[in-house]
């Protein structure tokens, strides 16, 4: 994997206005490895490693060395054009690192603490898949929770713990969680048996007899699904949470027709994380109603600090499939978007 030249003039202006604020100064003058694209595409196609300078850190953020950045779906869908900030644009939304640098107004944190939490990709030309990151989010990593877990949590327990929130999921119903084999929906089944709820789930083979373990009622997804669900319960589910992938081809609607029937036909039980041109013509719901109540859109990163907890103290887990040298970044680009990593992919950029 060769390293292009960085080009000095993408730097954003802040980065040399707020170098001075770096409680760590000599940051900003080191530089660093980092994946990242300059024009939309194909994730193959347009993105590279190459050499960046370290970010300075603006207030209210911290700089960590990272030690694991865990890769999701939505650093392929960033490429794509998802988001419509200036490029060059990073990848690696989760990091689990050591922090290096401070800003203005950090007084939780200090240099040489270990922590976890999103990579900010958004006022920086770089995101997690780097040496250093920039993060504006974080916790602090527990005792007993490697770095290499840490990376596998941010992004799906936001997501998850959001969702299941959004769903009104109450003490002593039953949900059932489609797609319970993906990341944030393994992750989901969790939170909802802590909450106290009966949980049914479908998935694939790679996650069943985990998901079994647990003490949840798995059927196989795909066609015949809704004969096998029924097949297990004897009545309609209080919640569905359809956390399946959106595979979609055009005009179809995936597996929501099916959750809604299995919802009694009211579409207001279910709720999806992904599928929202499905969603727009079943009536399931999407969160935006969740949104309007809570006086805007709020992600939950107060998740992380109790999961994190959870996950050191063996009682939650997001299983990481395998780990890459940050050079090796395109055989987890590869087994990512063929639909086989099976688990958390994770770039280990230290090694």
């Amino acid at each position: 994997m060769s390293v292009t030249d960085f080009n000095e003039s993408r730097v954003p202006e802040q980065w040399a206005l707020e170098a001075n604020r770096c409680v760590e100064k000599p940051v900003a003058m080191k530089n660093t490895r980092t994946i990242r694209f300059y024009e939309h595409g194909e994730p193959g196609d347009v993105l590279r490693l190459e050499i960046g300078p370290i970010p300075a850190p603006v207030a209210g953020h911290i700089v960590v060395r990272v030690h694991a950045c865990g890769l999701n779906p939505a650093d392929w869908a960033l490429c794509r054009g998802l988001s419509s900030r200036e490029l060059p644009c990073g990848i690696g939304l989760d990091v689990s690192g050591v922090v290096t640098a401070v800003g203005e107004g950090v007084t939780d944190v200090a240099v040489g603490n270990a922590v976890f939490g999103p990579a900010e990709f958004r006022a920086y030309p770089s995101a997690g898949a780097a040496d250093y990151a920039a993060l504006n989010h974080w916790e602090r990593l527990p005792e007993g929770l490697a770095h290499v877990e840490a990376a596998a949590l941010p992004m799906v327990v936001e997501t998850a713990a959001r969702y299941v929130a959004w769903s009104g999921l109450k003490n002593g119903q039953t949900v059932l969680i489609n797609g319970g084999g993906t990341m944030v929906g393994f992750a989901a089944v969790q939170m909802a048996l802590r909450e106290g709820a009966h949980v049914i789930a479908t998935a694939g083979d790679t996650f069943a007899d985990r998901l079994r373990a647990m003490g949840v009622l798995v059927a196989s997804h795909g066609e015949g699904m809704v004969e096998r669900v029924r097949a297990l319960i004897n009545q309609a589910p209080d919640v569905i949470v359809d956390a399946a992938p959106v595979n979609l081809k055009a005009g179809s609607v995936g597996a929501l027709p099916d959750l809604v029937k299995l919802a009694g036909g009211d579409p207001t039980r279910v709720i999806t994380i992904a599928d929202f041109e499905g969603a727009a013509k079943t009536g399931v719901r999407m969160g935006a109603e969740n949104v309007k109540a809570e006086g805007g859109f709020k992600l939950r990163w107060d998740a992380l600090r109790a999961y994190g907890q959870l996950a050191a103290d063996g009682q939650f887990s997001i299983p990481v499939a395998q780990t890459f040298a940050l050079e090796d970044w395109r055989d987890a680009l590869e087994i990512s978007l063929a639909g086989r990593a099976r688990g958390k992919l994770v770039l280990l950029p230290g090694h």
